[in-house]
């Protein structure tokens, strides 16, 4: 499959993700939460296995290292995914961390535009916040606002700048 399919594929993944993400969130029910953040933990974890092979074909290394992690992380959070909220807090927090991780590798070298960059770093910021009080022991779930709550729309608009930036023309550039 040439680069340009393997785009195409990632971007309705990311969409697909970014979307019932944001919709489980909301999820009148246990049950219908499950359903929407397990099929957005698998479209995710597919979106960044190709993005990796996309950007490591281009030679942006560092770019493709942040989308395996985001791979790792997203697992960690799928497992997560239809189970009791409390019960995902250890999961949740260290895929948040995985997260915090992979939007830092994927931002910080000029592979997206600067508006993405700076999105994928301040939502960076956000999930390492999450994960770092997690990881201290304050029980934050999944739904817990102000954090994570606010950092899931940054999170979904750094994805749909991913995703413009992936269909338009030719993709990422080489930098």
């Amino acid at each position: 499959m040439d680069d340009k399919h393997l785009r195409i594929l990632a971007s309705v993944s990311l969409a697909v993700g970014g979307v019932l993400g944001l919709a489980g969130t909301f999820a009148p029910s246990a049950s219908l939460r499950g359903l929407a953040w397990g099929i957005d933990g698998l479209g995710l974890v597919m979106a960044s296995a190709l993005l990796t092979l996309v950007f490591y074909r281009k030679g942006q290394d560092l770019v493709a290292s942040g989308f395996l992690v985001f791979a790792v992380g997203e697992g960690i959070i799928l497992s997560g995914a239809a189970t009791d909220l409390a019960a995902s807090v250890p999961s949740f927090g260290a895929g948040a961390g995985m997260w915090a991780v992979a939007l830092a590798l994927v931002s910080i070298p000029r592979a997206f535009p600067l508006i993405v960059r700076l999105l994928g770093l301040g939502t960076a910021l956000l999930f390492a916040a999450t994960a770092g009080q997690i990881f201290a022991g304050v029980q934050i779930l999944p739904t817990s606002s102000p954090l994570p709550f606010y950092a899931y729309p940054l999170f979904v608009a750094t994805f749909f700048g991913w995703i413009w930036t992936l269909l338009k023309t030719d993709g990422p550039p080489i930098s």
